[in-house]
């Protein structure tokens, strides 16, 4: 008898004890629901623009690839000096391209005839005072440039004019959410969320060779204006 009460009390005391190891249920309370609105607002900045960038460049070829090489190398210079006439410093003139390669010439049976190597040497020129753009790359196309990309208008700081178009852009999606939540009947609340972004891009103008006027008056180049854009979204908690 005593040996059974034994049994069953270990029993029972396994049974505990696998209880207390058992799973237990968390309950987790609803949130209560949040009502919002979002807004999307925009400011806008236009910028007069203060530097350009241009890349100038020179190409010869010839049968010899030291000829095309030395005479490459002999108008890249002069380039080089006559950008640095209209008071470029040194740290904005920087080269970018030098390639030699040779082009083969074919008959009309497919077989090689010859091969001509070119030569490209290309600088790219920061320019900070625009003033000086066409009379500069007309002396840069009399010393010898032949390849001349597109012009590039920017800003040099754009600092101030990011936090104008940022502060108008909170301004716009604020009063958007005002006003929407007054024709609603709601009240606005607390700022939940803010995303944002900016936009702004160079201004590329087309510049070609044969733009140089024939009466020698320089080339007339037009800056116009440059737009920074910042758009931004809130989310508003409602009342």
């Amino acid at each position: 008898m005593k040996t059974k009460l034994l049994i069953l009390t270990a029993v029972l005391l396994t049974g505990v004890v696998l209880s207390a190891c058992g799973p237990s249920t968390i309950v987790v309370e609803p949130q209560p629901y949040q009502r919002t609105i979002t807004v999307t607002g925009s400011g806008e900045v236009t910028l007069t623009p203060d530097i350009a960038y241009i890349s100038i460049g020179v190409e010869t070829q010839d049968a010899s690839a030291l000829v095309a090489t030395t005479e490459n190398n002999t108008k890249a210079q002069a380039i080089i000096t006559a950008i640095q006439g209209f008071d470029v410093a040194d740290k904005d003139i920087l080269t970018t391209n030098f390639n030699i390669y040779p082009q083969q010439h074919y008959d009309d049976n497919g077989n090689i005839t010859g091969v001509t190597y070119v030569v490209d040497n290309t600088v790219y020129v920061t320019i900070r005072d625009l003033a000086t753009i066409g009379d500069l790359l007309d002396a840069a196309v009399t010393a010898g440039a032949n390849n001349i990309n597109s012009i590039q208008f920017d800003v040099a700081d754009r600092s101030e004019a990011l936090s104008q178009a940022r502060l108008a852009a909170v301004a716009d999606a604020q009063k958007q959410a005002e006003e929407l939540t007054t024709a609603s009947g709601a009240r606005l609340g607390e700022v939940q969320t803010i995303s944002y972004y900016d936009t702004s891009a160079p201004m590329n103008v087309e510049y070609a060779k044969n733009a140089v006027m024939m009466d020698g008056a320089s080339v007339p180049v037009q800056a116009g204006s440059l737009q920074i854009t910042t758009t931004v979204s809130i989310v508003y908690e409602l009342r």
